[in-house]
């Protein structure tokens, strides 16, 4: 709208988004041994091989596999010596996520509105260029050890990023039907849930979705809350979680315990099929929390009428949870690492934007009875 026409002054615009983001771009684990981690990603959730760097490509301190399904990209970063900071925050918190990289249209512009905004740089911005165009890059801080690099790719027709080679393989299983990143959940310390929704709100531009305390998310042991935060076209949404008091150790305690510190609790991604997606997992090993059969008895009457069969949905233990605009069927994973840190939810959407408050308590006193055998609760 021109500043200077005043035709319409009844009209209330939304403030601009001085933070523009087009999508996750890439997810990037520092783990112990990338290469077995690409082949389990591979076997397990039919991810595809898609770029590597490494000594092979002049990269003399680290190895990178890039895997892709549809828009997600993962990377898996392990280090070629010892003493490197990545051997240090693999030691530290396991393996884990160490980038949550944002899809920009202007890389240095999001450094500058962001750290103007209070956020601690993590790299300035920075140009790559190789014979398929240039990929600037530029780094914020957020909780923990976790960063958000801003990645424009806009002039760059690479497999991934300069300095990454095709990584051709013989070994392809099928995808799994994954579609992209439907959001990230971020475990804080005690009393730090809403320093960093502020973060979020302040140096981000991110609105908050919706909150739950820890009336809404308790059992006979534990509680938690939580604050959902979104960015302005609604693409990347950051759930938030802290502990609260109960009687005995949350999952959330649990995992700062064994993390040693805030970080990535669980990637959820989208799938258009979960009944298929999740029956490939489990075919491929993928261990998933077990609620209780009784949890169906009356599901329907809770979430009214759903176009999925009840059967299947009780066989894989998938969950439903209704909303006014539609609603979600969901499910986790175990750990997918030895410490008992990060997994993953599988989502799929019917209308429902809301996160599944339905289902809190049957999940978490699932996640209780995983505590209980590991001897943590």
């Amino acid at each position: 709208m021109n500043i200077l026409d005043h035709s319409h002054q009844n009209t209330i615009e939304a403030p601009e988004d001085f933070l523009p983001l087009l999508g996750t771009d890439y997810l990037e684990l520092y783990v112990g041994n990338a290469l077995q981690a690409a082949h389990y990603y591979k076997t397990a959730f039919g991810f595809q091989s898609l770029a590597f760097c490494g000594l092979e490509t002049g990269v003399k301190d680290r190895t990178s596999y890039v895997l892709v399904q549809d828009k997600i990209r993962l990377v898996l970063t392990t280090p070629l010596r010892a003493d490197t900071e990545i051997g240090r925050h693999i030691d530290k918190h396991g393996d884990g996520v160490k980038v949550v990289a944002l899809w920009v249209e202007d890389a240095a512009k999001a450094f500058e509105e962001t750290t103007a905004r209070g956020a601690k740089p993590f790299m300035e911005p920075q140009v790559e260029k190789d014979e398929n165009g240039e990929v600037v890059r530029s780094g914020i801080y957020t909780y923990g050890d976790t960063v958000h690099i801003f990645v424009e790719r806009k002039n760059y027709s690479g497999v991934f990023l300069p300095g990454f080679k095709p990584w051709k393989s013989s070994y392809n299983p099928k995808p799994i039907g994954l579609k992209y990143v439907d959001h990230m959940v971020g475990n804080v310390g005690w009393g730090e849930m809403n320093q960093w929704v502020d973060f979020y709100a302040n140096v981000m531009g991110f609105a908050q979705l919706v909150s739950f305390d820890d009336k809404d998310i308790s059992t006979e042991y534990t509680a938690l809350m939580s604050k959902v935060m979104s960015n302005g076209n609604g693409r990347v949404k950051f759930p938030i979680n802290e502990p609260a008091d109960g009687a005995k150790k949350s999952q959330v305690e649990e995992y700062l315990d064994f993390y040693n510190g805030s970080g990535i609790q669980h990637i959820a991604v989208a799938t258009d099929d979960i009944i298929e997606t999740v029956t490939q997992l489990q075919n491929r090993g993928v261990e998933f929390l077990n609620v209780p059969t009784t949890y169906y008895d009356d599901l329907l009457d809770r979430v009214g009428h759903i176009d999925e069969d009840l059967e299947p949905l009780k066989k894989l233990g998938i969950l439903v949870d209704r909303d006014d605009e539609g609603y979600l069927l969901q499910i986790f994973t175990k750990p997918v690492e030895p410490r008992p840190t990060m997994f993953f939810e599988i989502i799929q959407r019917k209308g429902a934007r809301s996160f599944g408050k339905g289902n809190f308590k049957a999940l978490f006193e699932a996640i209780e009875r995983e505590q209980e055998l590991r001897g943590t609760l």
